[in-house]
């Protein structure tokens, strides 16, 4: 005989799959990359942040490269697909560019070909990692996800 409460759960796991679709489908929507040299990464018409996915050492090293010559206020956030924090703090770095659009947020996946020397460049050991650069410099540094020194650090630093 089955429960009330099976019923219940069926639908749950259901609506957390539909949920977990379309939080997906809204993060990773690229635009034609091939049109906007496989950098740009675009969320909405008017959406004014600065948000840039490097899929490539070269572009890494460009980044970095501005960065450090102190010419661009940088967020270099590490993630990976398979990381479920990374998943979680997904949408508040996203907001944090639209807020900040001054500041270019750089997405680097861990695990795209071509970017383990990049990762060792920064010395990044886990994500996600967030490192903060302002006037050439490093001057933070998150591990993991924390939403309130995420903001925190993000006020402080490019208010």
């Amino acid at each position: 005989m089955k429960s009330q409460w099976s019923n219940f759960h069926q639908i749950g796991r259901n609506s957390f799959l539909a949920a977990s679709t379309v939080y997906v489908s809204s993060e990773f929507n690229f635009v034609n990359t091939s049109l906007l040299n496989r950098r740009s990464f675009c969320f909405a018409e008017g959406d004014r942040s600065s948000f840039v996915v490097l899929k490539s050492e070269a572009e890494f090293n460009s980044a970095l490269s501005k960065a450090r010559d102190g010419s661009l206020p940088s967020v270099f956030y590490f993630t990976a697909a398979w990381c479920g924090p990374c998943r979680l703090i997904s949408p508040v770095i996203l907001e944090l560019s639209n807020k900040y659009p001054d500041v270019t947020t750089y997405k680097v996946d861990i695990d795209e070909g071509g970017l383990s020397n990049a990762i060792g460049k920064l010395n990044v050991s886990a994500v996600p990692t967030l490192q903060f650069f302002k006037g050439g410099v490093k001057k933070a540094e998150i591990v993991g996800v924390d939403v309130v020194k995420l903001k925190s650090v993000m006020e402080q630093l490019y208010k």
